[in-house]
């Protein structure tokens, strides 16, 4: 008799005179209802059939010693999601790509596990995956959905390029903090004609002529979630360009400093669907960009407005009777009082 205990239910004994005229297709239907990952460890530990058979349906496979893939990613060829915070390499990720050509998840956000020196941070592309692995993954990997590779220093635009033409059905594409990439790959992603969600967070390379060759492509028409935020060389001349993404309904562009006017702010206003909103510490918006904000964004729900200086109470009170708004964010706001804050409370609707 064979022994499996499952976290969630009482354990259950199987004959093993039986177990014999089981085929894989057979334990993979048992298996197809076995989520949880500690009930899938136990179930492949009761044989070597089940452990082949618990491989090949596994969907998903987090990481952290890619130094050891080599050793272990062979029994899941399968897998439709990978995850590593860690480190990793090209040859490791051209492993991947040639094992698990499934794969439509990728995050290899990068989440050091103590702290760093910047000296250090700046290294990273030099022991990290660069440019050649990415290649090797948009190769090998073309059901890619979504992917994600923050704070990968070593990617730039050639990585970028190449993955944004292979995967024809990406729709999210996380490059935060990659600070190689440029405007040559924003054209290229302009291109795309499936991407809904873009993140440029840290991208500081990144310029109004960037932004308008994104907005002159296909990517207009699909793109619901852009953060550009810590683009200091975004000025309004690349904030307008942004009015010609007709399905934005989440724009974030903190921090992307003093080139960032009334002009940028009140033609975010004009993007009709707009459903959340980050202006914090833009320090040259002032009342003129809420006034447009509240009466044109009338599915605003959410606008952060932290660290601008020269907004007051009446620009605040544009959103008094705003049908939808929830969230209205005025940290180091100076010149908006506590008196205003409670009368925008008190009218506001239920």
């Amino acid at each position: 008799m064979v022994t499996i205990s499952l976290s969630h239910n009482p354990p259950f004994q199987v004959p093993t005179k039986n177990m014999e005229t089981l085929g894989d297709d057979e334990l993979a239907l048992i298996l197809n209802i076995v989520d949880d990952p500690n009930d899938r460890k136990s179930v492949s530990q009761v044989c070597k059939q089940w452990l082949r058979v618990e491989g090949r349906t596994r969907s998903s496979l987090r990481v952290l010693e890619p130094d050891l893939l080599r050793e272990f990613l062979p029994r899941f060829p399968n897998l439709l999601a990978f995850e590593s915070s860690a480190l990793i390499t090209n040859s490791d990720l051209e492993f991947v790509s040639k094992t698990c050509p499934n794969i439509q998840f990728l995050d290899l956000n990068l989440k050091p596990t103590c702290r760093v020196f910047d000296e250090f941070d700046d290294m990273l592309g030099l022991i990290d995956v660069g440019d050649d692995g990415i290649c090797e993954i948009a190769t090998g990997c073309r059901k890619l959905c979504e992917v994600r590779l923050r704070k990968r220093k070593g990617i730039g635009d050639g990585g970028v390029i190449s993955l944004v033409k292979a995967a024809m059905n990406l729709t999210t594409l996380d490059l935060g903090r990659c600070s190689r990439v440029t405007d040559k790959a924003l054209e290229a992603i302009g291109a795309a004609n499936a991407i809904r969600v873009l993140n440029l967070l840290g991208c500081s390379l990144i310029t109004d002529c960037g932004l308008a060759l994104l907005s002159k492509g296909c990517v207009s028409q699909t793109l619901k979630k852009l953060v550009i935020s810590e683009c200091d060389q975004i000025t309004d001349i690349g904030v307008l360009f942004l009015q010609q993404m007709c399905c934005l309904e989440e724009s974030n562009l903190a921090e992307c400093g003093p080139g960032v006017t009334d002009m940028g702010g009140v033609a975010i206003a004009a993007i009709r669907p707009m459903k959340r909103l980050n202006f914090s510490w833009l320090i040259n918006i002032t009342d003129a960009t809420l006034f447009a904000v509240a009466q044109d964004c009338v599915d605003l729900v959410a606008v952060d407005l932290t660290g601008c200086e020269l907004i007051t109470g009446a620009g605040i009170r544009a959103f008094a009777n705003h049908r939808s708004l929830e969230a209205l964010v005025l940290a180091s706001c100076f010149n908006v009082c506590g008196m205003m804050w409670s009368t925008l409370c008190s009218n506001a609707g239920p």
